[in-house]
């Protein structure tokens, strides 16, 4: 199920050579250009990551990719049929068992990884996201929700694939019971419900299994800081910090890393 669409939805992650990259392609029509999963690639954040070109869009990219970087994968190709990648259970816990299912190899060549010698920042008003250097990957975020069961919360995990997994890939997605008929009349949302999201009414957590942490809701923000992240194609040594982080934020700070030459130098590392 996609989760904005409410489409039924595909997906098929199949090997690809050195050098190729990630790459989406579109299942529906197979002679349409292949879309890279890559920040220039990026058409839409509102309450997803949607990647396009000319001639198709792929939403919600965030959870697969960020389970692939996590991962290090750095070469595969993405078959979409349904123009949305399901969203399972809400977040990226069932990519990396299927990942692990399927098996991966080694490549030769060299992973490309970026280092980050000065600090970049990007903000919003009260929101910011920054990235600064630091002797690993390092992730931090603080949320603020007026709402008894979130209000304020801040975490920071050192990106390794153990650290994905134990402390990340199990957050899923969250949203407000209040705000479910403005989604839906605008064309969002029309997939989620109780077995893919984390859903909130005014005094508590609607699902009847509850939370998976207390504060499953900044692990999901992680999470989704680093499926976002993974949309620079390399890895990353350095620390990305951010209070009230959002697709639309992290884009920018990406886009801000490029655009500042001089903040980063790039190395190598074996495949």
């Amino acid at each position: 199920m996609g989760l904005h669409s409410g489409r039924d939805v595909s997906v098929r992650l199949l090997p690809a050579p050195p050098d190729t990259g990630v790459v989406f392609h579109n299942g529906d029509q197979p002679d349409s250009a292949p879309i890279p999963a890559r920040y220039t690639s990026v058409q839409d954040t509102l309450l997803a990551t949607t990647l396009g070109n000319p001639g198709w869009r792929v939403a919600t990219v965030e959870h697969l990719l960020a389970a692939l970087w996590s991962l290090g994968l750095s070469n595969v190709v993405i078959e979409v049929s349904g123009g949305e990648v399901p969203v399972l259970d809400g977040s990226a816990a069932p990519w990396l068992s299927a990942l692990s299912t399927a098996g991966t190899v080694r490549q030769r060549g060299l992973r490309p990884l970026l280092v980050i010698t000065d600090t970049i920042m990007v903000s919003d008003g009260a929101r910011w996201a920054r990235l600064s250097p630091g002797p690993v990957l390092e992730l931090s975020a603080h949320i603020a929700f007026d709402h008894p069961r979130i209000q304020e919360q801040s975490l920071s995990v050192c990106l390794t694939a153990e650290g994905f997994a134990d402390e990340l890939s199990w957050a899923r997605t969250f949203g407000f019971l209040s705000d479910v008929e403005a989604l839906r009349a605008a064309g969002l949302a029309r997939g989620g419900g109780l077995e893919n999201a984390v859903v909130y009414d005014d005094d508590g957590v609607v699902n009847p299994e509850g939370l998976r942490s207390a504060d499953e809701a900044v692990r999901h923000k992680l999470l989704d800081m680093v499926g976002d992240l993974a949309l620079t194609g390399v890895d990353i040594q350095g620390c990305f910090a951010a209070s009230r982080p959002g697709h639309a934020l992290n884009l920018r700070l990406v886009q801000a890393l490029f655009a500042a030459p001089g903040a980063w130098r790039m190395a190598g590392e074996k495949g």
